[in-house]
């Protein structure tokens, strides 16, 4: 399973509007963009390969690539990657305890 089914009620939540949704290929889907416009926002995703290329600033893009850098360092903990932790409040201790160390590290 993926977690583009899991995006729209994520979205719904938020206190507000977002002025941009950042995601990556795996929440390319014609009917999630939609949703965003409709809620007033803009999505920054990259289209599939096949598809033509979706406008997006360039400081939008990079910050794109920078989150989903961090996502694949923080990967290489095998508790993050695998979900090894069975609560979420000591699941985001993990990830807050990576990150720390990742930014350190820079």
């Amino acid at each position: 399973a993926h977690e583009l089914p899991h995006a729209v009620p994520l979205l719904d939540g938020l206190p507000g509007v977002p002025k941009w949704v950042v995601g990556d290929r795996g929440y390319t889907s014609h009917a999630f963009r939609d949703h965003i416009w409709t809620m007033g926002a803009r999505p920054a995703i990259p289209p599939q390969r096949h598809e033509a290329p979706v406008a997006c600033p360039d400081w939008i893009y990079n910050n794109r690539n920078q989150v989903e850098r961090l996502w694949a360092r923080l990967k290489e903990w095998r508790a993050i990657a695998t979900r090894y932790e069975k609560t979420a409040a000591s699941f985001t201790g993990v990830l807050c305890l990576a990150a720390a160390l990742d930014w350190l590290k820079r």
